[in-house]
């Protein structure tokens, strides 16, 4: 089953590495148009990969599928691991998108020209692609020695939605980030952008520029977001292979709607609650698993699907027709270059 991990990964790499090295080679600003198809592909890619999924459970290929569940304790057939896949896919692109929001508090913080946006992103999902399965690697080990696990996930699920929806939301502010008071300390940082580059060369000495904090603070915020997103997938599978898969696919398609969508996730401003709704449901399923395998039989991880979708559209739905006034809440850029190594 190894290889199977292996041909997974070769096929992200040669899809990012032609999204970088061939359709995306030149640095440029990605318009409107531009996002919006990329994201139809990368939502098309990854709806279409759960045919996959049926048809790979359903033959035992590479024996996926043979091993009982640890979530349901049932093997997954062709249905229940596309089924499990796609609300997979869904949570981790649900949850993602207050991950956006993020993203535009970094690049204007720290004034990354929109034509260098694309790159950060890019390697962003390379260590996406690391971190993620490495923590979805120690969480099914866990799981499958020690079930109880299953319940302090729930229980954090619930917490978050919680505050989600009671404590008062305080705007990100890289300047009070750890990360950033302490990688320009220690680090060599430039001020200057140097076009494209994460490194460059002052006065005979190698400096990390601007856009290399981007990335590692970009990098960071995806780790916290994992934190969510990757215990919620756990409700619906403790399948290694199709957590994996169903966040990196919803991963991928990310940086095209962050450009779609930067300009508009504020306006969406009651997809907040449909979230903590969402965790505060997956995170009830995750406790109450035994009583609820009962009541939704087979179809159990259908029905949460349609759950997740719907609250996703209810809060889509009433943030256009309600809208709120405009405010303020994302960090003006910098003026000038960021003074990212202070005199100690």
């Amino acid at each position: 089953m190894l290889w199977t991990w292996v041909a997974f990964v070769i096929l992200i790499l040669l899809l990012l590495a032609l999204d970088l090295s061939v359709l995306n080679r030149r640095p440029h600003t990605i318009k409107m148009r531009e996002a919006l198809g990329w994201s139809a592909l990368w939502i098309a890619l990854g709806v279409a990969f759960s045919g996959f999924i049926y048809w790979a459970y359903s033959a035992h290929w590479a024996n996926l599928g043979l091993t009982p569940d640890a979530v349901d304790g049932r093997p997954n057939d062709g249905a229940s691991a596309a089924f499990k896949y796609l609300t997979g896919y869904l949570l981790e692109k649900a949850l993602s998108i207050d991950n956006l929001f993020v993203m535009a508090v970094i690049f204007r913080f720290l004034a990354v020209p929109p034509e260098f946006q694309h790159r950060v992103l890019f390697w962003g999902i390379v260590g996406a692609l690391a971190l993620r399965g490495l923590m979805i690697g120690v969480g099914t080990e866990l799981i499958v020695h020690y079930h109880w696990v299953l319940y302090l996930f729930g229980g954090f699920l619930i917490v978050t939605a919680v505050r989600m929806l009671f404590l008062p939301e305080r705007p990100p502010d890289p300047a009070r980030d750890p990360v950033f008071r302490l990688a320009r300390r220690v680090l060599p940082f430039t001020s200057a952008y140097h076009g494209h580059h994460f490194l460059s060369i002052e006065n005979g000495r190698r400096m990390l520029t601007p856009l290399a904090l981007c990335l590692l603070l970009i990098e960071t915020s995806d780790v916290v977001f994992a934190v969510d997103s990757i215990p919620a997938v756990f409700t619906v599978t403790a399948d290694p292979f199709l957590v994996f898969t169903s966040n990196i696919f919803a991963v991928l398609g990310l940086r095209s709607l962050y450009f779609a969508l930067a300009g508009m996730v504020e306006k969406f401003h009651y997809l907040k609650v449909s979230l903590a709704l969402v965790l505060a449901v997956v995170g009830l399923k995750m406790i109450g698993a035994h009583w609820i395998k009962q009541l939704g039989g087979e179809y159990g991880s259908l029905y949460l699907l349609i759950v997740v979708g719907a609250f996703l559209v209810v809060g889509i739905g009433a943030s256009l027709l309600f809208p709120r006034r405009e405010t303020e809440t994302i960090p003006r850029a910098l003026p000038g270059p960021v003074p990212l190594n202070p005199e100690r």
